[in-house]
């Protein structure tokens, strides 16, 4: 359990007042990077971050987060409680300032926190101006104090409403129906799977969500005395490890602390997930970068000492060494700085140094005591140089010299007229009958075709020499020309929508999922830039006399039946793409003013990981048990 130290010198005057606030009403995506249902739970985040910064510290043991059943959020703490005291700059008190002025917090060398996890100490005002009702409560020096706000604006002056020995701070808030336009109902999954994550993150901290809407009620409480490592250990469950407990590493240098947990899987795949500060860096960077130099020279160093690799062998690359690791990555600096292309990049530079050093000390100690574990670590690794060295030939095959040469793709894609990657897009079609009505009910300008015959490769069961064997994967991986892997570079994408068109039915279901895997391992990226999508083609053509139009699924055929009681109709149910003529392929599914598509997207990588591995991986009772427990949510099977 995480215990409370004496309270230090916390006050109004440690709260740093940089500028007002302004603009976030109008422009609230440069604050919460948009106002859809992304934007929306990130209100959330901004205010658990506070509480995050007080657990840091050593003053918070527990969080509790709650949805309210008028669909408010409500964010508590056991904290220090925000200081209520007059700020020297503002002449007001510090928590109306920390809630009206952008930039003012403990965060800005103040002494308020040595290290915090909020991004830029923007959060709390900028919930307020975002919200139509927010109420803080703090509790100190034995008081409960109040304060209101209406969209950023004071309605309730701060005032004593009560007593209360105890510590902390209540902020409950409104998300503001004119700026939140697209939806304010808050997901109680999105916000499950981080706070379970922060828990991870922050061992010992207690952290509770509760959902109290009618017919939604839910409540899960999550404290993690292992930390990461509990969260390695969790997104292994699915595997099957090559030792029991995952190795942890834990250490401080320069004020930079590191936090490393390891875990080896019989997978061929690598499940790297960094923060800092608890920030998802999905980008990785320095703290990354850092640990794979040091994994990889401290396995190729101990693999020469002990001469399980021979003097005239080579290296293990870091592919090698990396292969079938999970790796849960945590630093707290400071100062961090953000970089990349969505400012989750850790750009640091002593912070390399840092996870080097640490890392490669308490590594290079563990293997020493640990030689039975250490020898499957690289025997592991020898087996996958051995797979790269069968794959290179095949790899090769995949490139092209340039985005635009044609004469080295598959001979059985259908490409388009355009060069333009922005408009052209390939449909991945199952099948040579709907390929071929495909092939012409197209837009030659714009929409390539590439069939594929029957069920591709399983890539979560098979090795990199096995997959770059497989002609119909080998077929896709030429086709879009940004090859794969670590070697993958989206800006050479020949096409930026890669639509997968499979059959409505269980066998087109399972196609569609292993080519979504695929997708997943080697082509992520794809995922990321949202250049993937799924075609959704009709399920029924209705006839009435001379009219035919089409019905998406059976609760739309039940209303239409519903509405039109009398009416003589023809009824085609459509199970196979092969089933429509080019015409009716064209019209329903590929012109993009009538079709139906659905993005997809990657929110959480590390927990679609583990799910993709329980689906799609060895182990059966996993598998068995998730079906068991989802399939009373299955309403329509084709058998």
């Amino acid at each position: 359990m995480l215990e409370k130290p004496n309270n230090s010198q916390y006050n109004a005057d440690q709260i740093q007042v940089l500028e007002g606030l302004e603009a976030v009403r109008k422009r609230p995506g440069m604050y919460i990077g948009s106002t859809s249902s992304l934007g929306l739970h990130h209100l959330v985040w901004e205010i658990v971050d506070n509480s995050i910064d007080e657990a840091l510290a050593g003053y918070c043991t527990h969080i509790e987060v709650t949805i309210e059943k008028n669909g408010s959020i409500s964010v508590t703490d056991n904290g220090r409680g925000i200081p209520i005291d007059i700020q020297s700059k503002t002449g007001r008190p510090a928590v109306e300032t920390v809630y009206t002025v952008l930039h003012a917090g403990g965060k800005f060398g103040g002494g308020g926190y040595k290290v915090s996890g909020g991004l830029h100490g923007v959060g709390a005002s900028v919930v307020n101006a975002l919200s139509s009702e927010l109420t803080v409560e703090v509790s100190r020096n034995g008081e409960i104090h109040q304060i209101k706000f209406e969209r950023g604006a004071i309605v309730k002056e701060l005032s004593v409403i009560g007593e209360n020995e105890e510590t902390g701070t209540k902020v409950n808030f409104v998300p503001d129906p004119t700026i939140f336009t697209e939806t304010t109902d808050y997901k109680y999954e999105i916000l499950n799977e981080r706070i379970r994550e922060l828990a991870f993150l922050n061992k010992g901290l207690k952290i509770t969500l509760e959902d109290l809407r009618e017919e939604r009620l839910a409540k899960d409480t999550y404290q993690f005395e292992g930390g990461i490592k509990s969260y390695v250990s969790y997104l292994n469950e699915n595997k099957k490890s090559l030792f029991e407990d995952p190795i942890y590493i834990e250490g401080e240098q320069d004020g930079i602390s590191v936090e490393i947990a390891i875990q080896y899987t019989d997978s061929y795949h690598t499940n790297i997930v960094s923060f800092a500060n608890n920030i998802h860096t999905h980008e990785g960077g320095t703290h990354e970068s850092g640990f794979k130099t040091g994994l990889t020279r401290v396995i190729n160093e101990y693999s020469r000492k002990t001469h399980i690799i021979k003097d005239n062998d080579d290296n293990l690359t870091g592919e090698d060494t990396r292969e079938g690791l999970t790796a849960i990555i945590s630093v707290k600096h400071p100062d961090p700085q953000f970089e990349g292309q969505t400012k989750t990049k850790l750009g640091n530079s002593e912070v390399r140094t840092v996870t080097d050093r640490l890392f490669t000390a308490h590594f290079e100690k563990f293997l020493l005591e640990n030689p039975k574990v250490a020898r499957l670590i690289i025997e592991k690794g020898i087996l996958a140089a051995k797979a790269r060295m069968a794959a290179k030939r095949a790899r090769e095959m995949t490139r092209r010299k340039s985005g635009l040469e044609i004469a080295n793709l598959p001979g059985k894609l259908a490409d388009c007229s355009s060069k333009d990657a922005e408009k052209c897009e390939l449909y991945i079609v199952e099948g040579d009958s709907a390929g071929g009505s495909a092939k012409q009910g197209r837009s030659r300008m714009y929409q390539a075709i590439l069939p594929i015959r029957g069920k591709i490769l399983n890539v979560e069961k098979a090795s990199m020499d096995k997959i770059l064997n497989n002609i119909e994967i080998r077929s896709l991986f030429t086709a879009m020309g940004i090859g794969f892997g670590e070697d993958l570079d989206i800006s050479k994408a020949r096409y930026h929508k890669l639509i997968l068109m499979t059959d409505a039915d269980v066998d087109g279901a399972h196609i569609r999922t292993l080519l979504l895997t695929l997708i997943f391992r080697y082509m992520r990226p794809l995922l990321e830039a949202g250049y993937v999508y799924i075609a959704l083609p009709p399920l029924y053509k209705i006839k009435v006399g001379k009219k035919e139009f089409y019905l998406d699924t059976d609760e739309e055929l039940l209303e239409w039946q519903t509405q039109n009681p009398d009416t003589r109709f023809s009824l085609q149910r459509y199970k196979g793409l092969g089933e429509m003529n080019h015409d009716q392929l064209w019209e329903t599914t590929m012109n993009p003013i009538n079709r139906r598509m659905q993005r997809v997207t990657v929110e959480d990588a590390a927990e679609a990981d583990q799910i993709m591995e329980m689906l799609m991986g060895e182990e059966v009772e996993p598998r068995r048990e998730f079906i068991e427990q989802n399939a009373v949510y299955v309403r329509n099977l084709d058998v």
